[in-house]
């Protein structure tokens, strides 16, 4: 199945002077909610820096393949292109199946240079400023009002070294918004998010809110809002999905693969404890 991407020339093949392709290669899902926000989401980095071809790609229940997408590149003239993982740790996915896809797409089509850039998660341990501001743009559009303690709802993982970036994650997130953050998993690993929430409660928490930390919806955000709503949080924010944010850090995870000069990150916002954002300057 041959991909459409985004943004098509009008020529025969790519103009020497064209940008890379950015694939965008996520984890792929049986409900189709999460495979039209990956859409979403390209057309939002589509959007946000014009005349790049951007294309879609899964490893698993949606077509196409990452592997397809790149030889169909390298069959249009594309001498090189830039593969971005939307994953928010650097498990199993990023280790293993994004560079047997690669391997796959040089080993069975035109030669094509792949430039595989770091996961939408903590990069060498740093915590980026898009993520954070994205996952403040979530909890802000769920309304929870004034709160006094967070947890931060992931999907879930075995790997202790990407656990471990969801808590740097909940601790930056934390630290910025003033209230204490416990992280919470949907799978493979506890605490699940009402027991999270349960805790924090037991602990004095009056108004415990959840942000979501997943790119799209699916049976797992499902059933982080459901067991916080009976644990009795105030909120529980969307998902990622095509946050403008977001899109800003895969343009900056994509300029970083390609030369190493990742574009300036934005400009923090300033909260106050609870998550209420501070009066700027009159």
């Amino acid at each position: 199945m041959r991909p459409a991407p985004l943004t098509v020339a009008g020529v025969a093949g790519p103009s020497p002077t064209a940008p890379d392709p950015v694939v965008l290669v996520a984890h792929g899902s049986r409900d189709p909610r999460a495979a039209e926000a990956t859409r979403a989401l390209a057309r939002s980095v589509a959007a946000a820096r014009p005349g790049v071809t951007v294309s879609t790609s899964w490893l698993d229940h949606t077509e196409p393949g990452p592997a397809a997408v790149l030889r169909s590149l390298a069959a249009a003239g594309h001498p090189r292109a830039v593969l971005v993982p939307l994953l928010l740790t650097a498990a199993y996915h990023r280790r293993v199946d994004v560079p047997a896809a690669v391997a796959a797409a040089r080993d069975s089509g035109p030669p094509i240079d792949v430039r595989v850039s770091d996961v939408l998660g903590p990069a060498d341990g740093v915590v980026d400023a898009a993520l954070l501001a994205g996952l403040r743009r979530r909890l802000a559009e769920a309304e929870p009002g004034r709160f006094d303690a967070l947890v931060l709802a992931a999907a879930g993982t075995r790997d202790p070294r990407a656990r471990g970036s969801v808590g740097r994650v909940a601790a930056a997130l934390g630290a910025e918004l003033g209230v204490p953050c416990r992280v919470s998993y949907a799978s493979a690993a506890p605490p699940l998010t009402g027991a999270a929430v349960a805790r924090l409660r037991a602990a004095g928490a009056r108004r415990v809110a959840v942000s979501a930390y997943f790119l799209a919806a699916g049976l797992f955000h499902d059933a982080v809002v459901a067991g916080a709503r009976s644990a009795g949080a105030v909120t529980v924010s969307g998902p990622l999905a095509d946050a403008p944010e977001l899109a800003a850090l895969v343009l900056r995870r994509v300029d970083a693969a390609v030369d190493g000069r990742p574009r300036r990150p934005p400009p923090r916002t300033a909260y106050r404890r609870g998550g209420v954002p501070a009066p700027g300057p009159r």
